[in-house]
């Protein structure tokens, strides 16, 4: 069996382990693969792990010898599951591999714009501590947690996660998700639907997948009925939210701050609204990044390699068995 990896080097750039998929047939890794490469890199292969190089339907002739698609990732619409599927071709993506990891990186944000640390950092190095002439100074007041309300839009394990630190910093936390069920047993914990959510939280965060129906689901109307000076997270999909409208809502303290580590195209264009807008933390998609979650997207990965060699794929996102 030959395995190719066609955009190893954002997942390995040296400081995790190969070795689950490499022991499992021949491999090729490459660092990335261009349009032009991907008839060169593929040929030949069995399977074809991809984590951001596209899969498109004009890419199947290419693929035609290719029994099974690994996506290094949860999200997995870089790859046309659809073709691949009248392919009979089986797509396999990994997930729950860094669920701690997202859900620190958003309570991160959240603290940030709370507490505005480095600002404040930032400030001392400066000599203004020195020049103020007081024991203690703030360049805007900190915000407490401690009693104030988090709404998640989703409630899969990211979501779940980021409940429970929000509670452990004395949150109030409530959920809106297409299918409610299996409550917390902290409390106060409530679902709810979208329209309250919005209008009853100080901080939404977003944890729920991008598809046809939660495209932009924040945008002019949604933020409008937000609390004034609520505080948005997002580290889920960029397309989750219209950004000139957040940026219009930042500018205008309809929307207190705004903690992101997705955006709409990555990496931004020059005009990205965000980039310019107040009251704004943006991370260049790296909730996903710690070492821990990465070992384990290439563990489950071959373990899906695995279970698909034996007859019985998992992971599969285009019902190809």
């Amino acid at each position: 069996m030959k395995i190719v990896i066609l955009d190893g080097a954002v997942l390995n750039p040296g400081d995790v382990d190969w070795s689950p998929v490499t022991s499992l047939g021949e491999t090729v890794i490459h660092a990335e693969t261009s349009p032009a490469e991907l008839a060169e890199h593929v040929a030949g292969a069995d399977v074809v792990l991809t984590n951001k190089t596209p899969l498109r339907r004009d890419d199947m002739d290419t693929l035609r010898h290719v029994r099974m698609v690994g996506v290094l990732a949860t999200g997995y619409n870089v790859v046309d599951i659809d073709a691949l599927a009248e392919r009979g071709i089986p797509v396999c993506n990994v997930v729950a591999y860094g669920v701690g990891d997202v859900a620190q990186h958003a309570m991160a944000l959240l603290l940030e714009l709370c507490r505005r640390t480095s600002l404040h950092t930032e400030s001392v190095r400066q000599g203004e501590w020195q020049a103020c002439g007081s024991w203690c100074y703030w360049k805007v007041p900190p915000i407490c947690l401690e009693g104030l309300t988090m709404g998640l839009v989703g409630f899969g394990s990211i979501g779940r996660r980021m409940g429970e630190l929000a509670h452990a910093f004395g949150m109030n936390v409530q959920a809106c998700c297409r299918t409610p069920r299996e409550p917390p047993s902290y409390r106060p914990f409530a679902f709810v639907d979208m329209a309250r959510l919005l209008e009853t939280s100080d901080v939404v965060s977003l944890h729920c997948p991008l598809t046809d129906e939660t495209r932009q689901c924040i945008n002019a109307r949604s933020l409008a009925s937000m609390r004034r000076g609520a505080i948005l997270l997002n580290t889920a999909r960029g397309g989750l939210v219209d950004e000139a409208a957040a940026a219009e809502a930042l500018r205008s303290g309809r929307l207190g701050g705004l903690g992101t580590d997705v955006l709409s195209s990555e990496p931004p264009t020059a005009d990205n609204p965000l980039l310019a807008a107040p009251n704004t933390l943006i991370t260049p998609h790296i909730a996903w990044a710690t070492a821990r979650a990465r070992q384990n997207i290439i563990d489950l990965t071959a373990e899906n390699i695995r279970c698909w060699q034996a007859g019985a794929p998992v992971n599969v996102v285009n019902g190809v068995k």
